[in-house]
């Protein structure tokens, strides 16, 4: 299928509604500094700070479901404690419908917390994880009362996933009853199974998304090529009496087979993975609000292929919005036009460098005529962390630098000549006479500039000092300059590549 086709796919999704029901998680966050042991113990100690909640388990895929613009309510059960009530916060925040979600007196709310640890310039690493939980079977009453509920008001939803977690929610009663009153309205059902559960308990959905682990385990066959994953597929479809099983196969891929034993393999693009948390979160998302939306199977897993491999690419669990799939559909994923962002993406991906626990440098400036001394103090400013974003000026801004006659190159490509550098990780063109709304969006950690300034002198550093920030300045190459090169040009001469090279001549 070529890009343009599956971009008709992707733009006919309109906005679904998509019924979520598993088991509903509080995913806690703690991060700090982790670069001594403890005197009194052999152990790490993490000095904290920053904490954060996000939405797990079937809470994270409707909120994933969210952000790629699918109308998402939630169904499952939290306990009568601060953790649910900040659990349903974060859902209403979302913009998820959480009527559905019932209190249990009896159990508590499940929280995982992780505490996340950096040490030098290496990246965070989770050093532990603390379960608060219970995975007994949900009580009888509150089952009847979701089934009853569920029956009533499937019919107005055009999917349904059942997220199980394994920690009690899903219920073989809960879930038969679910499969039953969606078949009945013709809605599909798409699973995302439990590892430590039956696979039998889930008979009769449309799709059953297994990784590669849980499908070994289901049939008791070794799933080391798409092969065998066809085999297992098929397998699966036949004890569970399922429309279609997808089984994802991690870094490989995923082979997508129906009840009839025909597969289609689909592997992944090859790309440096990071992490990957959430990752299958996004597959059955990203499935859902597909095959919600009216694309048939295929369709909907290359769909999901793109958005897992963007999820991969963060740390830790991230949302991923409808926009990003489609830019990634467009673009080549190794085109340097990628780089070049609007101020909004440019301020998620600085977000999420910090994330990661990078060193972000920025700097700006018109880039007219590309020259030896700006690939020089780019390549030098690069060094000074780990990501480097660059502001280009657009055309108006630089006639109002530098007078009517610039620039002499375009914005849409003296941004894409940048954005072609190595060493440069992000490009964003903006209008205003100075950077300050990119500084205010991004945050660098190191505002850059060439030449001989002095650091009080580079416009926006009372920005980025204001907040911790530092300012440097780079060296320059002498006698290298637009305004030179240009000089040079209109008196007919050549410039020296560099210093030391052969100094200005008339040209013959």
């Amino acid at each position: 299928m070529s890009s343009g086709d599956l971009l008709e796919v992707l733009d006919r999704i309109a906005h679904p509604k998509v019924l979520v029901l598993g088991d509903l998680i509080l995913d806690r966050y703690t991060w700090g500094n982790a670069d001594r042991i403890s005197q009194e113990a052999p152990v790490i100690v993490l000095r904290a700070d920053r904490r954060e909640s996000r939405l797990g388990g079937a809470a994270n895929v409707a909120n994933m479901l969210a952000a790629l613009e699918a109308q998402v309510s939630c169904w499952g059960v939290v306990g009568e404690d601060a953790a649910g009530g900040e659990l349903r916060d974060l859902l209403a925040s979302q913009r998820i419908g959480c009527q559905h979600v019932l209190a249990d007196p009896e159990r508590p709310t499940s929280v995982k917390e992780r505490f996340i640890g950096r040490a030098g310039s290496r990246h965070p690493n989770q050093i532990l994880r603390v379960d608060h939980e219970t995975c007994a079977p949900l009580n009888v009453t509150l089952q009847n009362r979701l089934a009853e509920q569920l029956a009533a008001s499937v019919s107005k939803y055009d999917a349904v996933v059942i997220s199980d977690y394994g920690k009690g929610v899903c219920t073989p009663a809960l879930l038969q009853a679910t499969i039953a009153a969606a078949k009945g309205a013709g809605v599909p059902v798409l699973v995302d199974p439990s590892r430590d559960g039956s696979l039998e308990h889930y008979r009769g959905v449309t799709l059953v998304k297994p990784n590669r682990v849980e499908a070994e385990t289901a049939t008791g066959r070794c799933i080391q090529h798409p092969a065998g994953a066809l085999a297992a597929g098929a397998d699966l479809c036949r004890k569970m009496d399922a429309a279609m099983a997808l089984v994802t196969l991690d870094r490989d891929g995923m082979m997508l087979v129906d009840r009839a034993g025909k597969g289609e393999f689909f592997p992944t693009h090859a790309r440096a993975v990071y992490d990957i948390t959430g990752a299958g979160d996004m597959v059955i998302a990203m499935m859902a609000l597909a095959m919600a939306g009216g694309a048939d199977a295929a369709d909907a897993v290359r769909l999901a292929n793109i958005a897992a491999g963007l999820e991969v690419d963060r740390a830790g669990v991230a949302v991923i919005y409808r926009d990003e799939i489609r830019s990634e559909i467009l673009l080549n994923r190794d085109s340097p036009a990628k780089k070049i962002v609007a101020l909004d993406h440019a301020a998620a991906l600085a977000a999420e460098h910090r994330r990661r626990g990078h060193k972000i440098v920025f700097t700006n400036g018109c880039f007219d005529l590309l020259h030896v001394g700006h690939v020089a103090y780019l390549s030098e400013a690069a060094r000074l962390g780990d990501a480097l974003f660059v502001g280009v000026n657009s055309d108006e801004s630089v006639r109002k630098l530098k007078g009517p006659g610039r620039p002499v190159i375009a914005e849409t490509d003296r941004a894409a000549m940048l954005a072609a550098l190595a060493c440069v990780d992000q490009v964003v063109v903006f209008s205003d006479d100075t950077p300050h709304a990119l500084l205010h969006a991004i945050c660098p950690d190191v505002l850059v500039k060439g030449g001989t300034y002095s650091p009080h002198e580079i416009v926006g550093h009372e920005v980025v000092e204001a907040y911790g920030g530092t300012v440097c300045v780079t060296g320059a190459v002498d006698g290298i300059s637009t305004t030179n090169i240009l000089a040079s040009l209109a008196r007919g001469e050549t410039a020296a590549a560099l210093p030391g090279a052969s100094p200005l001549r008339k040209a013959s």
